[in-house]
């Protein structure tokens, strides 16, 4: 997938409040991003025990395939600047 390696993909679950912050304060932004339910894809699941710990900890948070574990909207907002500013550029 596309987003995967030159894009933002936020991995969620249901019921997580981080994650529901970080995708709440993300509608305010013009990144484009896909989000991924750990609970209903077990590779997904498996990717963010991979770069957590083992643990399934989220929201984590690849931008431009550059995993970031529970990040900021200031941190990622910050990595994507970096790793793919174009995605903050595009179509207002």
């Amino acid at each position: 997938m596309s987003e995967e390696t030159g894009g933002v993909v936020i991995y969620w679950r249901p019921l997580c409040t981080y994650c529901m912050k970080l995708l709440t304060q993300l509608r305010f932004t013009r990144l484009r991003y896909t989000k991924v339910n750990i609970w209903r894809n077990p590779d997904a699941a498996a990717f963010v025990r991979s770069v957590a710990g083992g643990n399934e900890k989220v929201p984590t948070v690849t931008v431009a395939g550059r995993a970031m574990v529970n990040p900021s909207k200031r941190e990622l907002l910050e990595a994507v600047e970096a790793y793919a500013p174009h995605l903050l550029r595009e179509n207002g």
